[in-house]
């Protein structure tokens, strides 16, 4: 800089100058708001370990998944990533990956997606075809409950309690897993074969963690999801089961604080 240092720079600019640079700086640095959203068959306090086990610092949004459809579910997502000011990470655990694939495009803010046993749907992919694409998973006829009809005509659809700790959660303990069976959040069955749109990770750097003991989503699929995604890391967990948030949240945690902090060091690095 023609031999002038940062500093005599900034005292030779005008104050309004140097408190927009500072302000710019300040920003570059600033801890990404964590942004978790649950799956199908679960509800936002499936987070729990996940959030005691992320460090102080960051502020953590546990989201209330609404599960009746990837559209209506991605711009109820969009619409909260909205009103978070500064930069934002979003993990999603099961059919949630569809809404932040769908919710986080064109978002500015969002600058890195965390998939969690979850689904990567490319444009005009459904949950269905996802889940079809690879042999391995359970078929949702041997677990779900019998539907509950919807005023519109559409169906709740819950797994059935007794099969919920074996399909989903066999490595968390029995009583917690009796919680969730209890406490499952349903989701409409039209969802699965609603087609997704443009997706974010094809401009946003993802991650991924997955459990070899996964009945719901297969090992393959994860596998060529991530793969297709470009993924920055890929974390497979021997054993752990779709609900491996549960059963895992150190390991699950430290991927995305892993994550929160590439997006803190891109800062820097574009500032």
């Amino acid at each position: 800089m023609n031999g002038l240092k940062k500093t005599e720079l900034m005292g030779a600019l005008p104050t309004s100058a140097v408190l927009a640079a500072a302000s710019s700086q300040a920003q570059s640095n600033e801890k990404p708001t964590i942004v978790l959203v649950h799956g199908a068959f679960n509800e936002s306090s499936s987070w729990e370990g996940v959030i005691r086990a992320l460090p102080d610092g960051y502020r953590v949004i546990a989201a209330a998944n609404p599960l009746r459809g990837v559209k209506s579910d991605s711009t109820y997502l969009a619409s909260l990533i909205d009103s978070i000011k500064g930069p934002v990470v979003l993990v999603g655990h099961s059919f949630s990956g569809m809404m932040i694939t769908n919710a986080a495009t064109g978002k500015s803010n969002v600058k890195a997606l965390v998939y969690v046993a979850a689904l990567a749907p490319d444009t005009g992919e459904t949950a269905n075809d996802v889940l079809s694409k690879f042999p391995g998973g359970t078929s949702a006829s041997e677990f779900l409950a019998p539907p509950v009809t919807l005023e519109n005509g559409a169906h709740d659809s819950y797994v059935q309690q007794e099969k919920f700790h074996a399909q989903f959660a066999a490595d968390v303990s029995a009583s917690t897993a009796k919680i969730m069976a209890v406490t499952q959040r349903p989701i409409m069955d039209t969802a699965f074969g609603e087609q997704s749109g443009p997706p974010a990770w094809k401009s946003i750097p993802s991650w991924f963690i997955y459990g070899t003991g996964d009945k719901n989503l297969p090992v393959a699929t994860t596998e060529f999801m991530a793969k297709r995604a470009g993924a920055k890391k890929v974390v497979e967990i021997k054993g752990a089961s779709h609900l491996l948030l549960v059963s895992h949240p150190k390991e699950t945690a430290k991927l995305v604080v892993e994550a929160a902090q590439q997006t803190l060091v891109a800062s820097v690095q574009g500032s």
